[in-house]
C-alpha cells in the first residue's frame, strides 16, 4: 500500500476512508476553466502548496471514498479501474494497487455492503468491475450498486440516441452490473442510512448527487464533481468546461458555496489533492477553501 493513497477522518460515528488512484495529476487550469491562465490560479496564494504550483498549474486527484455508518459499509464512487482504454490515453491501461489499497484501509471488497455512484462519468465507476478471464465482474457482488434514475435514464437516452459522448466506461463498468441484477435505481435525495444521504447537485450531469454526512453533532459534505478544484470557491458561478449544463453548474456551485461558507461543515472535495478536506469562509467578496 502507498501511505499517501489512504486517509481518515471520524465525523460522529461515522468513519471515511480516502483511496487514491491518481495522485496530484498536473494540469493546465485551462483544461477546468474555460479561457484560464496561469496569471489567474497565481491570484490566490492559498492554493498552495497543495492544490497548485508557484507556475499557475493547477493539482488534482482521482479518489474515491469509503464509509461505515451503521451496518453498512459504502463505496462513494469508484475511480477509473484498471486494464481499461479510455478516451485519454493517460487513464488507460492503468495498473494501480487500489484492490490492495482498500483493503488495508479496512474495506476489503467482499466486505462492502453499497457502491454509490454520485454520478456515471468514466472516473467514478470504473471499479465497479474487474476483469477475471477475460470477463469483466462485479468487483462488490455482495453489493448494491445505487445509481440514481435520472443519471442512469440520462445516459441510457444518450446512449441510444448516438449522444456526444464516449461510452466505453458504460460497456464495462456499468453493463455488467444490470446483468448481474446489482444495480438499484434511487431518487436523488435517497438515504443510505439515518447518518448518510443524497444531496441533490445537478448540473455537472443532470443526475449528480453529493453524499451528506451528519453523526453527534458533526457534519460533512463529499462533493463528488459538483466542483473539481477549490479555485470554483474564487469564482463559483464561472462556468466549468465539464459541466453538462453549465447554467446549471454555476447556479448550484454558487448555492452549495452560501450554504455552507462559514461553518463547520467539512467539505471533502472529490478532486481535491490531500489533505482533501477543509472548510469554506468568506475570502472578500469571494471564499477560500481553508485546511482541517
Amino acid at each position: 500500500m502507498a501511505i499517501e493513497n489512504v486517509r481518515h477522518w471520524k465525523i460522529g460515528d461515522v468513519e471515511v476512508a480516502r483511496i487514491v488512484e491518481v495522485n496530484n495529476w498536473e494540469d493546465d487550469i485551462a483544461m477546468l476553466l474555460p479561457d484560464g491562465k496561469p496569471e489567474y490560479v497565481q491570484q490566490f496564494p492559498w492554493l498552495l502548496p497543495h492544490f497548485a504550483t508557484p507556475a499557475g498549474r493547477m493539482l488534482i486527484s482521482f479518489q474515491c471514498f469509503v464509509l461505515k455508518s451503521r451496518d453498512q459499509r459504502v463505496m462513494i464512487d469508484t475511480c477509473i479501474g484498471n486494464d481499461r482504454e479510455r478516451e485519454y490515453p493517460v487513464f488507460s491501461n492503468l495498473q494501480t494497487t487500489f484492490l490492495e489499497d482498500l483493503t488495508s484501509a479496512g474495506f476489503p471488497p467482499d466486505t462492502i455492503s453499497t457502491v454509490l455512484c454520485t454520478h456515471l462519468h468514466f472516473d467514478h465507476v470504473g471499479w465497479n468491475t474487474r476483469k477475471i478471464n477475460g470477463k469483466w465482474l462485479p468487483t462488490f457482488p455482495r453489493a448494491r450498486y445505487l445509481f440514481g434514475r435520472k443519471e442512469f435514464e440520462h445516459w441510457q437516452h444518450l446512449r441510444d440516441t448516438g449522444g456526444y459522448h464516449n461510452f466505453d466506461h458504460i460497456v464495462d463498468s456499468i453493463d455488467p452490473i444490470i446483468e448481474a441484477k446489482l444495480e438499484q435505481l434511487v431518487p436523488t435525495d435517497h438515504r443510505i442510512t439515518d447518518e448518510v444521504w443524497l444531496e441533490p447537485t445537478p448540473g455537472h450531469t443532470p443526475g449528480h448527487v453529493s453524499v451528506h454526512i451528519r453523526s453527534k453533532g458533526e457534519e460533512a459534505v463529499i462533493t463528488g464533481d459538483m466542483m473539481h478544484h477549490p479555485i470554483q470557491l474564487a469564482a463559483p458561478e464561472m462556468h466549468g468546461n465539464f459541466d453538462m449544463d453549465k447554467d446549471q453548474g454555476a447556479k448550484t456551485r454558487r448555492a452549495f458555496v452560501e450554504r455552507y461558507a462559514d461553518t463547520d461543515i467539512t467539505i471533502i472535495g472529490m478532486h481535491f489533492c490531500d489533505p482533501t478536506a477543509g472548510r469554506i469562509v468568506r475570502d472578500g467578496g469571494a471564499w477560500k477553501f481553508v485546511l482541517k
